[in-house]
C-alpha cells in the first residue's frame, strides 16, 4: 500500500512542480553522498539539494532520504545526503562545511545543535546558498524555512491523548526523551505538560530523561524509571529511538499491560511492539512525504519562488505554510497501532 501510494505522491509532485531547468548550478557532485548523488540523473542544469540529518543510517533519516531522493527523480533536482554515524554536532558541522564547500544551490540540515549549527548556517547564506532546516529546527538561525513533521499541539495532544486512552486517562507517566537542546521535543514535551494537566487532571508527568538518539541507552533509563517508581503505569518514547527503547523495557520487565507506552517510532521498528501490546500506538508522520516534501520546498527555494498559505503540492494533503515563522507544515500526525502499522515500510 505505502509503496503504490508514495508512487501516486511523485507524480503528483511532478505534475506540480515548475520548470527549474537552469535555475542553479551547484559545483557539488556525489562523491560525499552516501546516496543520491546520482538521484536526478543531472549535471550543472539542475538545482543540488543537500539534506544532513542528526544522523546516518538509522530507518528513520533513511526514509526520508528515500522521500527526497525519489521526488527529486521527478522534479528534476540532484539529491545529496550525508550524515553523522553518530549523533555528533561537531561530526554535523563538519559535514556542512563540506557542503558549503561545494556550493550547493539548497541546504538542508536537521540540527542535533540547533544553536551552534547557527554560524555555520549564516555562513551558508553569506556563500550564496538557499539555508533551510526540515524535521528538526533552528529558529534562531537565518533559515529561509523550517520543513516540520507536524504542528507542536498536534504531536504533543495526541501522544498525550493515545496514552491516557490505554492508561484509562489517569495515571502517572514518565518521558523518555532525546537530545536535550532539541527545540521541537522540548515544545511537544510542555504541550504534554499542559495538555495533560487541563485535559486529564488525574494523571501527571513525573520526570523526564534524555538517552541522545541511542535506543539502548532509552530502554535502560525506562527500566530504571520503572523500578524507581513502582507506580509508574506509563512511559512516553520522545523520539524514534526512545521510542522502541520504552517498549523493549517494558517487554523486558514483564509489565506488559502494566506500564502502558506510546512513542515516536516508524513503523518497522514499532510493529513487533505493537503487536504484542508492549506499545500501544505510535504517533508520527509519514516520513517518506517528510523527504519529498523537503525536496519540494528545495526546488522552490533554487527557483526563487514565495511560498502561498496553502501550498498546492499535489498528492499531499494539508500542507500549510505560516509566513511569519516560514514554517512549512506537513499535516496532521500519523497514529500507527497494530492494525495499520503493516501499511507502511520504513
Amino acid at each position: 500500500m505505502r509503496a503504490h501510494r508514495y508512487t501516486t505522491l511523485a507524480a503528483g509532485l511532478a505534475a506540480a512542480s515548475l520548470v527549474l531547468a537552469g535555475c542553479g548550478e551547484g559545483s557539488g557532485g556525489s562523491a560525499t553522498s552516501d546516496s543520491g548523488g546520482d538521484s536526478g540523473g543531472g549535471g550543472g542544469d539542475q538545482p543540488t539539494i543537500a539534506f544532513v540529518p542528526k544522523l546516518q543510517g538509522i530507518p528513520y533519516f533513511e526514509a526520508m532520504n528515500t522521500g527526497g531522493q525519489q521526488a527529486c527523480e521527478e522534479l528534476g533536482c540532484e539529491w545529496l545526503y550525508q550524515g553523522p554515524v553518530e549523533a555528533d554536532a561537531a561530526a554535523q558541522a563538519d559535514i556542512v562545511r563540506s557542503y558549503i564547500q561545494q556550493g550547493v544551490d539548497v541546504l538542508f540540515v536537521a540540527p542535533n545543535d540547533p544553536d551552534s549549527m547557527a554560524p555555520l548556517l549564516q555562513q551558508a547564506a553569506d556563500a550564496g546558498i538557499a539555508v533551510a532546516t526540515t524535521d528538526t529546527d533552528a529558529p534562531d538561525s537565518v533559515r529561509e524555512v523550517f520543513v516540520s513533521q507536524a504542528s507542536t499541539e498536534g504531536i504533543g495532544q495526541t501522544l498525550t491523548d493515545q496514552l491516557m486512552e490505554a492508561m484509562g486517562g489517569s495515571g502517572r507517566y514518565a518521558i523518555v526523551s532525546c537530545g536535550e537542546t532539541a527545540e521541537n521535543l522540548n515544545s511537544w514535551i510542555e504541550v504534554q505538560r499542559e495538555y495533560t494537566a487541563s485535559e486529564y487532571p488525574d494523571a501527571e508527568i513525573t520526570d523526564v530523561v534524555y538517552a541522545g538518539e541511542d535506543q539502548t541507552v532509552a530502554t535502560q533509563m525506562a527500566t530504571d524509571l520503572m523500578n524507581s517508581d513502582p507506580s509508574l503505569t506509563g512511559l512516553v518514547g520522545e523520539c524514534t529511538s526512545s521510542a522502541p527503547g520504552v517498549a523493549q523495557a517494558v517487554r523486558d520487565a514483564g509489565k506488559i499491560g502494566q506500564v502502558q507506552t506510546v512513542g515516536l517510532g516508524t513503523p518497522n521498528s514499532m510493529a513487533p511492539y505493537l503487536e504484542d501490546g508492549s506499545a500501544a500506538a505510535s504517533v508520527l508522520w509519514d516520513v517518506e512525504a517528510l523527504g519529498a516534501l523537503t525536496a519540494w520546498a528545495g526546488t522552490q527555494l533554487a527557483a526563487g519562488e514565495d511560498l502561498s498559505a496553502s501550498p498546492d503540492v499535489a498528492g499531499l494533503d494539508g500542507v500549510s505554510y505560516d509566513e511569519e515563522s516560514n514554517v512549512l507544515l506537513l499535516g496532521d500526525p500519523l497514529v500507527l497501532t497494530a492494525d495499520n502499522v503493516g501499511e507502511y515500510d520504513y
